[in-house]
This record gives structure tokens, C-alpha cells and sequence, in this order.
């Protein structure tokens, strides 16, 4: 399973190269495409809400249980993935002020906006930060039951932003790859640190008690 995510990130890295390749034409005409979609604004609306509650939810929800149950490396993977959305989270502000992209529908009067942002545009925060929450779950549970639900459900993230009108489809491509990428390194990172600390506790948890 994990070589399987392992294949996600490379797959969305080429993916973001012939997007570059591609012409800026391309862009707008899907985002047209999936803009006209009216019949899915619903959803998108719910499944883009849910992206920070989420991203946030599942480290603290975590961290709770590995406190309840006195579970160290339980406390460990939550801290993982804290991080890893955070660096995410660094990343794309660093970006959006680096490439100043302007929204889609600022640019393009003809799509049609569902919410505004006052952000920019490039890269998609939402798609990162869901990216990031589900590559970090899939590395730490690599069971096909946490990685085929957590990127059904980012995937999702990526198409109502799209959908919503606040996003170009290279927009949300390079969130996704963003998002992978941090949570990717990140592990990687969190690997090496406990390999180099021989695994120890991080505390006695009986202490809580």
C-alpha cells in the first residue's frame, strides 16, 4: 500500500509537468467546463467546508485517543501529521504571495464564483491542506480502507474548489502536489528523528494521570 501512494506522488508530479507544458487555454476551458456544473455546487459547498475541520480534526482527535489510551507512537503518527499539515500550510502562504495569481473569476468575468476568497489564487489552499491530510494518514496506515477514502475525499476538495469557481485546475494539480510532497518529506523527516532518538517515549504518558 505504501508503494501504492508512493505512485500517487510521482503520478501527480508528472501530472503537474505536462500541466506547465500545456497551454494556459487548456486551463480555463476545463475550469469552464467544470464551473457550468451547477448541479454539483451543493456538495462542493459542503465537501470545501469540510477541509479545515478535517485537516485539524483528525491530529486532535488523535492525539486525544493516544492520551486516553496511553498510546506513544499513536501520540507520535498525530504529531506527524500536525506538522505535516503545518509545513503545508507554510508552503502554500509562501507561494501565494510568491506567484500574487489572481482568482479565476477576477480575471475571467464569465465564470461564475459560488463564494469569494480574498487569497490568491495559486496554489489551491484547500487541495494542499486536504492532500497533505491524506498522504500523511496513508504513509502512517497504509491499508487500502484509510488511503482509498482519504483521497476519495481530497480529490473531492480539489473538484468543488474548482467547481465553486475560485480555482484553476493548475491551481489545484499544484496544491495537490504540494500537499503530498510536505506530508511526503515530512515523513521522511519524522523517520529519520525517531530513528536517530532509538524510538524512545516521548514522555511517561502516566504522567497526564
Amino acid at each position: 500500500m505504501r508503494k501504492f501512494t508512493n505512485f500517487i506522488l510521482l503520478f501527480s508530479a508528472f501530472s503537474l509537468l505536462s500541466t506547465h507544458i500545456s497551454a494556459q487555454n487548456a486551463d480555463i476551458e476545463l475550469l469552464r467546463t467544470i464551473n457550468s456544473s451547477t448541479q454539483t455546487v451543493d456538495y462542493s459547498r459542503f465537501i470545501s467546508n469540510t477541509t479545515t475541520g478535517v485537516a485539524i480534526g483528525v491530529p486532535v482527535i488523535m492525539g486525544a485517543m493516544a492520551l486516553i489510551e496511553q498510546d506513544d507512537n499513536l501520540l507520535k503518527n498525530a504529531i506527524y501529521v500536525g506538522v505535516s499539515i503545518g509545513v503545508d500550510g507554510a508552503l502554500t502562504y509562501g507561494l501565494k504571495r510568491s506567484f500574487n495569481r489572481p482568482r479565476p473569476y477576477i480575471t475571467y468575468p464569465d465564470i461564475v464564483a459560488y463564494e469569494t476568497q480574498t487569497s490568491m489564487s495559486f496554489p489551491s489552499g484547500h487541495t494542499s491542506l486536504a492532500f497533505a491530510t491524506a498522504t500523511s494518514l496513508s504513509l502512517k496506515y497504509p491499508k487500502w480502507y484509510v488511503i482509498a477514502p482519504s483521497y476519495v475525499w481530497a480529490c473531492s476538495v480539489g473538484y468543488s474548489r474548482m467547481n465553486l469557481g475560485v480555482h484553476y485546475p493548475s491551481d489545484v494539480l499544484a496544491g495537490a502536489v504540494l500537499g503530498a510532497g510536505s506530508a511526503f518529506l515530512t515523513y521522511k523527516l519524522n523517520e529519520w528523528f525517531w530513528k536517530k532518538q532509538n524510538n524512545k517515549k516521548l514522555i511517561g504518558l502516566q504522567n497526564y494521570w
